[in-house]
């Protein structure tokens, strides 16, 4: 059992006196140009990122419609959308099937790709890096899918199958909910190697080869044994960050929805909680509800930000 001095001892030096307002107004005075410096960014920060999600879950209680002044209504927005809207629900199931189906297949896709290509030559690696990252920095990305899987005989792919004699009419790819999801998550995987496979090239680069040769002095034998106790463990901010962009990714997925399938999609078979807000907010101007779509649409993304930033804590222990 600790006494009051021991446990008194324990605690970092400075971390109750940090967080007082009187210290905090000190610490600003005598590292002023610090935060001078990043008073640009902390102001462009809180203007556009959290001023609108401070103003959007206040509206997320209110009934607005973007003319009229918004009408309190408490949490009707939220039983309406577990309660009433059955394509909210389905929204939510077509987005935990994108979201696991391209989250983690195409953040562990990302770091092999960038583990194989870390190995080849510099101008090779600049070269494959280049191919990988395009998909990021293409305009009208989807354009090429659209016409590869067109539902007239005009499309690519039926043009392919219609001329060797595989199909005698065109096939509805984007029309037939039988086809649309694995086209979506095989085009979200695609477009997916982008940011984090750049990150993650970045991180292999800045590993300091002496720590390869101290594990192998230390027992290691063999590449993976490297991979799990030494470049995992060197490479946590790249891989949070690579994790936090990969899961903002899958669950934010409605442009390639709707650049495919339209918006709505047929039956719904790819409608996401992007395309519901993007429905409301966009098309219907239910503003208070498409702010209750977005605050639980954030809440699911912070949750399970969270849950992987755990998990990657755990690598190489």
């Amino acid at each position: 059992m600790m006494d009051g001095a021991t446990l008194q001892s324990t605690v970092k030096p400075g971390f109750a006196r940090r967080w007082t307002v009187p210290n905090f107004m000190r610490e600003m005075a005598k590292n002023k140009v610090c935060y001078l410096l990043i008073a640009p960014f902390m102001i462009l920060f809180f203007v556009f990122t959290v001023l609108p999600v401070a103003i959007s879950l206040g509206l997320s209680f209110t009934s607005f419609n973007v003319l009229e002044t918004p009408q309190w209504v408490g949490l009707d927005n939220y039983f309406r959308l577990f309660l009433g809207d059955q394509v909210f629900i389905r929204s939510i199931g077509n987005t935990m099937v994108l979201a696991l189906a391209v989250g983690p297949i195409g953040y562990l896709l990302c770091l092999l790709i960038a583990w194989l290509v870390n190995e080849l030559r510099p101008r090779i690696r600049a070269i494959v890096t280049l191919v990988f990252y395009a998909p990021a920095v293409s305009g009208n990305i989807f354009l090429v899918w659209a016409t590869l899987f067109s539902s007239d005989e005009f499309g690519w792919l039926n043009g392919f199958l219609i001329r060797h004699g595989f199909e005698r009419g065109p096939i509805r790819w984007l029309e037939d909910p039988r086809f649309m999801m694995p086209i979506v998550i095989g085009v979200a995987l695609w477009a997916s190697l982008g940011i984090s496979f750049l990150t993650f090239i970045a991180g292999l680069q800045g590993i300091d080869k002496t720590y390869y040769e101290a594990a192998a002095v230390d027992g290691l034998r063999n590449r993976w044994q490297e991979l799990w106790f030494v470049t995992l463990p060197m490479m946590k901010p790249q891989l949070v960050f690579g994790a936090v962009m990969s899961i903002s990714a899958s669950f934010g997925i409605g442009s390639i929805t709707a650049a495919l399938a339209g918006m709505p999609s047929m039956d719904y078979a790819v409608h996401t909680i992007m395309n519901h807000l993007e429905l409301y907010g966009g098309v219907k101007f239910e503003m208070g509800y498409a702010s209750a779509i977005a605050t639980l649409l954030f809440i699911l993304m912070i949750g399970s930000n969270k849950f992987i930033q755990r998990l990657i804590s755990k690598v190489g222990k």
